[in-house]
C-alpha cells in the first residue's frame, strides 16, 4: 500500500485529502496551517483540512514554519512514498522535496505554466479568463515549476466567482488526482517540461488590487467584483470612508457622467458611471461599520439619502 503524507489548508483541499482516504491510500499524516484567528471577535479556528483530518481520524501536523523544524523531522520520519500537496500554503524544503521514492505532487488550480502562485483562481476571474483548470505536477524548489504530470480543463461561466470556482476546481482537481494516482504509482505517467516562455503569475491577492478604479469599463470592474467575491471582497470610498462591493454586474445605463458617479437609483440596486460610458450596477454591498447587506436593505437604511450625482472615489 503506497504511503502518502498529505499536505493542504483550505475547503478546496478537503475534498482531495477524503478521496485518498475513501481510496484506501496509507495517509500517515495531515500537514497543514496552524489554527487562525477568525472575525471580529479572534476566534482561533483550525482550518478545514484539520477539520476533515480529525472528522477521518487522521493524525495531523501544523507547522508554523516548516523549514529546519521539529515538524519537518518528524514528517520526514514517517518515511512516505509519496507526498500530495493542494493549496498548502508553504514552500517545500528541498530536504522534504528528496525524500519520498515517489516525489512530491502538487494540485494546482490552473493550467500551468498560466498562474503559477497563491491565487490564481482570483487572477484568472480577474482577468476575464473563459477557461481554467486544474494541473497535477511534480514540485519543484521554484514555485510553480515542476514538470506536469497531467491536467483537466473546465470552463468559466461569466456568471461564476471565486467561491464557485474553488468548489468546482477542487472537485475537478479530486477526480483528476484519483485518475492520475495509478500511473505515477506504477511509473508510467506523462512528464512534460513547463514551457517558460508562457509563465505567467498570479500571486497573493494585495489590498490595492481589491480597490474599484472607476476609470476603468463596467466589464473589467464587473470581473474584479467576481473576482474576489466572497473574498477579499472588492472596495470603493464613499463619503471617505470604505465601502464594499459583495456583488455587481455592468448596468444597462450609458452614461455621460465622471466615473465614479450614481446615475440612476432602483429598487434593488444602483447604477455607477464607469470609465468609457457604461455603467456598473451594485447589488450587495458594505458600508463602513456596518454589515453586509442587499442595496435594497441599504436604500431603506443608511443608504436612505444616496441621490444621483453621488460620487464613489
Amino acid at each position: 500500500m503506497t504511503k502518502i503524507v498529505f499536505m493542504g489548508t483550505p475547503a478546496f483541499s478537503a475534498p482531495i485529502l477524503r478521496m485518498l482516504h475513501e481510496e484506501g491510500y496509507d495517509v500517515l499524516a495531515v500537514v497543514t496551517q496552524p489554527d487562525r484567528p477568525v472575525g471580529r471577535k479572534k476566534v482561533l479556528t483550525p482550518p478545514p483540512v484539520k477539520e476533515e483530518a480529525l472528522a477521518l481520524g487522521l493524525p495531523v501536523i501544523q507547522p508554523e514554519k516548516l523549514r529546519g523544524s521539529e515538524e519537518l523531522q518528524q514528517i520526514l520520519a514517517l518515511n512516505p512514498d509519496l507526498v500530495v500537496t493542494a493549496a498548502f500554503g508553504q514552500i517545500l524544503p528541498k530536504e522534504l522535496l528528496d525524500a519520498p521514492r515517489l516525489g512530491c505532487i502538487n494540485v494546482h488550480a490552473s493550467l500551468l505554466p498560466a498562474y503559477r502562485g497563491g491565487a490564481p483562481i482570483h487572477q484568472a476571474i480577474i482577468d476575464g479568463q473563459v477557461k481554467t483548470g486544474v494541473t497535477i505536477m511534480y514540485m519543484a524548489e521554484k514555485l510553480d515549476a515542476g514538470d506536469i504530470i497531467s491536467q483537466r480543463d473546465i470552463v468559466i461561466e461569466d456568471t461564476d466567482h471565486t467561491g464557485g470556482m474553488f468548489d468546482k476546481l477542487s472537485d475537478v482537481g479530486r477526480e483528476l488526482l484519483k485518475d492520475t494516482l495509478p500511473s505515477i504509482i506504477d511509473g508510467t505517467n506523462e512528464r512534460t517540461v513547463q514551457d517558460e516562455a508562457s509563465v505567467t503569475y498570479a500571486s497573493n491577492i494585495s489590498r490595492e488590487q481589491e480597490l474599484i478604479d472607476w476609470n476603468k469599463d463596467a466589464s473589467t470592474l464587473y470581473n474584479q467584483v467576481r473576482g474576489l467575491h466572497p473574498w477579499p471582497v472588492a472596495y470603493t470610498t464613499f463619503e471617505d470612508a470604505n465601502f464594499k462591493i459583495w456583488w455587481a454586474k455592468p448596468g444597462e445605463t450609458q452614461a455621460n457622467a465622471i466615473p465614479g458617479e450614481v446615475v440612476k437609483i432602483a429598487k434593488e440596486y444602483f447604477e455607477v458611471a464607469t470609465g468609457d460610458g457604461t455603467t456598473l450596477a451594485l447589488y450587495d454591498v458594505q458600508p463602513a461599520g456596518k454589515k453586509r447587506m442587499t442595496v435594497e436593505e441599504y436604500l431603506r437604511g443608511t443608504g436612505s439619502k444616496l441621490q444621483i450625482g453621488d460620487r464613489f472615489q
